[in-house]
């Protein structure tokens, strides 16, 4: 009686457990849907803060949960393999967040982000020194809420091919942007220094040849249920290389 009792337990731990899982991967599915019309402007912008404060929500149910298995860490790992911070841009002076509006999509003002450079003279995104694509690395445990593999050079969308990752444990969001591509889906988990991308060259600036080749990464925390950009340089410089 004991054993059934015990496997009927199981059974329904992992049942409420993959339910979860559904619940999560189709709400970032949603995001995703979201964000792109956020930055194709189709999307009116009291309809847009409502749907994300939405979105916002059904990650509360299960956010206590994630924190549970998920443990904080107190340090990043920088998002470029074999890269420091170094690598960033005008020693951190690159950064810039006034103006910046997230519901203004791919028209938004400012570069609340770092760009993160990489050794490419003939830029063709393969390092110059190891004469392999630089991986991207998530800095932090998280999922992947949003993200795009399909980018032409056509295309006006600044960001190329981008993931956005919520991190739970903290509260906050992370960018990287201009990708050449990309190994991760909505819903995914992924954890510190996993590979999510490689360094490209997509996006309406970043693709043009006065643009070094580099990683643009961003920041966000959570203000009135809204992504508002912080500066992460001190985040960077103290993170450790992989």
């Amino acid at each position: 009686m004991r054993k059934i009792v015990l496997f009927a337990l199981i059974l329904f731990i992992h049942t409420q457990s993959h339910a979860q899982t559904i619940d999560r991967v189709e709400a970032c599915k949603k995001f995703n849907t979201f964000n792109s019309a956020v930055l194709n402007g189709g999307i009116k912008n009291a309809e847009a803060q409502k749907q994300f404060r939405d979105f916002i929500k059904q990650i509360d149910l299960w956010v206590t949960v994630r924190n549970e298995l998920v443990e904080a860490k107190t340090s990043w790992i920088f998002p470029l393999r074999g890269y420091n911070y170094h690598a960033i841009g005008g020693n951190g002076d690159g950064y810039s967040d006034k103006g910046y509006r997230y519901l203004d999509g791919n028209k938004h003002g400012a570069h609340p982000a770092h760009d993160i450079f990489i050794n490419d003279k003939n830029q063709d995104c393969i390092d110059d020194h190891t004469h392999k694509p630089v991986d991207v690395l998530v800095v932090d445990d998280g999922f992947v809420i949003a993200c795009t593999d399909e980018w032409e050079p056509t295309s006006n969308l600044r960001g190329g091919k981008f993931i956005w990752v919520y991190h739970p444990t903290k509260n906050y969001f992370t960018y990287y942007a201009h990708n050449q591509a990309i190994f991760v889906k909505p819903g995914d988990d992924v954890r510190q220094g996993q590979k999510i991308a490689e360094v490209g060259r997509t996006g309406y600036n970043a693709y043009k040849k006065r643009s070094p080749t580099h990683l643009h990464f961003s920041a966000f925390k959570l203000v009135d249920d809204l992504p508002v950009p912080f500066n992460p340089y001190l985040q960077l410089k103290k993170a450790k290389t992989l």
